[in-house]
């Protein structure tokens, strides 16, 4: 009985011993502090104990089921060396307190010439924060915030603040307050991100000479905001179903010389809306099936408008708050305003024979009734536009003086329509009809 009895108590001191499954024995920390530089770190796949501090050119490379996991008290990684190199990691449980005056992350860079590679975050503040940081490479990652209900409560998923010259490229970012924010950041490339059902899913702030290409905005409240900037350039992207109270597919503020060429705007409550921005060039994009295409604001000037598909929204275009000095037209080149605005090419040669114009007065109500956008394809928003030709109270809203001759070809963007149609169709079988209605409300807006 008594040998029974001391057997039980060894066994229960070796498991009382024994590390967890799945918890990492050794300190990380110690290890990246005995490495030497240049060092490459295998880590395996268990959870390892964060926070850490990395202050040397090393590399540490992770597995598929590798954590490394913060103490909810600061940054679970903090890259304060040049060189460094994280890849296939699972990072997680940074601080979420939004009164200090360090702004936490998930893997905060402090340093040059640093890459972060297939990263996989969750549970942070921020996701990856680059403060002060150039040449750095951010690539592969996801990084998955708290979701929509609590984006007044957490960060950005890319932080971007007075740091230049970076690459962030192939990232898939989902309800994060912003997706990307840029703050006095210059010439960074920005390439091939997926950004979902954020607040912003750009957000840019003071940042010039930045290029923006190949990148995918949906069920965001606004799909990108380019604010007091200089010098953008956005190609190939796609701003799709971003929908809601005031919502657009890209809004330019107080932007100067913003180039916006072979771009998708599709099914947003505002394709493009521009307000105190000066000579941006609109060119070859498909403006297709918002409610309002493009709204532009007098104060606005020297904006030009060519080459664009403009058709089938449900307003192609206002102009508010007065008249601004801008163009539908370059080099004798319009736009292609669909079957909306027939016209003839007697001559063939591509370019309308007869200018087309567009009157509206709905421009008085969305000027001075927020709410109008709630309404834009109700019925009696059309018996008010019937009314106002009667009592000839319309104000032309473009004159395009060389308008295009719609194609007989189908356009190449035809396959977002099923792409979109495929989204809400993945809506309703996933997230049931209650999703739908958070998306579009019960008048068509995002509550």
């Amino acid at each position: 009985m008594r040998k029974t009895i001391r057997l039980l108590f060894l066994l229960s001191l070796i498991v009382i011993a024994m590390p967890s499954k799945g918890l990492a024995s050794e300190n990380l920390q110690a290890i990246i502090d005995s490495a030497g530089d240049g060092a490459v770190i295998h880590l395996e796949n268990k959870t390892y104990e964060g926070n850490i501090v990395i202050d040397k050119p090393i590399e540490i490379i992770g597995d598929k089921k590798t954590m490394i996991k913060g103490d909810g008290t600061g940054n679970v990684i903090s890259i304060r060396s040049p060189h460094v190199k994280l890849r296939n990691l699972i990072v997680t449980n940074s601080s979420l307190d939004r009164n200090s005056s360090e702004e936490y992350a998930a893997i905060k860079v402090y340093t040059d010439h640093n890459l972060i590679d297939s990263i996989t975050i969750k549970h942070f503040f921020h996701g990856i924060y680059l403060s002060q940081a150039h040449h750095n490479t951010v690539q592969n990652t996801e990084i998955t915030g708290l979701g929509k209900g609590q984006i007044a409560n957490q960060g950005n998923g890319l932080h971007v603040y007075y740091s230049n010259d970076n690459t962030l490229k192939n990232n898939v970012i989902e309800g994060t307050r912003d997706g990307m924010f840029f703050d006095y950041a210059n010439r960074n490339q920005i390439s091939n991100n997926r950004i979902s059902e954020t607040r912003y899913g750009l957000h840019y702030m003071y940042s010039d000479h930045n290029a923006f290409e190949g990148n995918t905005f949906t069920f965001n409240t606004g799909g990108a905001a380019i604010m007091h900037s200089r010098g953008i350039t956005l190609e190939n992207n796609q701003f799709i179903f971003n929908y809601g109270h005031k919502s657009f597919g890209l809004l330019l503020l107080s932007a100067i010389d913003t180039v916006i060429e072979d771009n998708t705007f599709f099914l947003n409550q505002r394709g493009l809306y521009i307000d105190q921005s000066t000579n941006s060039l609109i060119k070859n994009n498909q403006i297709v099936k918002n409610q309002i295409g493009i709204e532009l604001w007098a104060s606005s000037n020297e904006q030009s408008f060519t080459l664009n598909k403009i058709e089938e929204n449900t307003l192609p275009a206002v102009t508010l708050g007065g008249k601004g000095r801008n163009e539908w037209t370059v080099d004798k080149k319009g736009n292609d305003w669909g079957k909306s605005f027939p016209v003839l090419d007697l001559n063939q040669d591509g370019i309308g024979d007869q200018p087309i114009s567009y009157q509206s007065s709905l421009y008085e109500l969305i000027e001075d009734q927020e709410l109008t956008y709630l309404f834009l394809k109700s019925p009696a928003v059309a018996i008010y536009e019937k009314m106002n030709q009667f009592f000839h109270k319309e104000e032309t809203m473009f004159e395009d003086p060389f308008p295009l001759v719609k194609s007989d070809h189908p356009s190449i963007h035809w396959i977002w329509y099923v792409l979109a149609s495929l989204m809400v169709l993945t809506v309703i079988i996933l997230k049931g009809r209650h999703q739908l209605c958070i998306i579009f409300g019960k008048n068509g807006r995002k509550t």
